[in-house]
């Protein structure tokens, strides 16, 4: 199962890969409270992790 993953994300360029990831992002922003107050911490953690690893990649484009 490994090199069937292996044979499709190489056939991902960068920019499809970012418009996957862009599409699935809209999606949990729909789904999850404006706010993020009433989140767990946890879970509000993350979501800080992934908006800071984001501000980087925002650069390139």
């Amino acid at each position: 199962m490994s090199g069937r993953t292996a044979e499709f994300s190489e056939a991902l360029d960068r920019k499809t890969s970012r418009s996957i990831c862009e599409a699935v992002g809209e999606r949990l922003q729909r789904s999850l409270p404006p706010d993020g107050a009433s989140l767990p911490d946890s879970l509000a953690h993350l979501l800080n992790e992934l908006r800071k690893r984001d501000e980087p990649m925002a650069r390139f484009d």
